[in-house]
């Protein structure tokens, strides 16, 4: 499908899909659900990485066994906004995707959000 801003991949999905959050990272993706009215979010699991393919097919198990509507993807900006070669690596996994699977994507800013959530618990 597409890449989408944040804001506008509820649009795109139907009622009461959930969206699955990916933290992309070298040595494993860490899984999250969200709930079917997309409010919150828990952790579901983590995949331990292999090869692209491999991580493909679990990530494709998954989404069919919750009934995936999209996917939201942490984007590891760096602090003064600009794009380094781990969000070109998320960018790329993400694209590499969409060649496999027919699910619509979002990126999420991840700078601060372990202090957001610390902050809050």
């Amino acid at each position: 499908m597409a890449v989408r801003k944040l804001a506008e991949l509820s649009d795109h999905l139907a009622p009461g899909q959930a969206l699955l959050g990916l933290d992309i990272g070298e040595k494993t993706i860490g899984l999250a659900l969200s709930d079917t009215t997309r409010l919150i979010a828990s952790p579901l699991s983590t995949i331990r990485r292999s090869k692209f393919t491999r991580d493909a097919e679990t990530l494709a198990a998954v989404i069919a066994e919750h009934g995936i509507g999209g996917l939201v993807i942490g984007l590891p900006i760096n602090m003064d906004g600009s794009e380094g070669p781990k969000c070109q690596s998320v960018r790329q996994f993400a694209a590499n995707l969409l060649d496999r699977m027919d699910i619509e994507i979002a990126f999420w800013d991840e700078r601060l959000s372990t202090v957001a959530v610390t902050r809050t618990m």
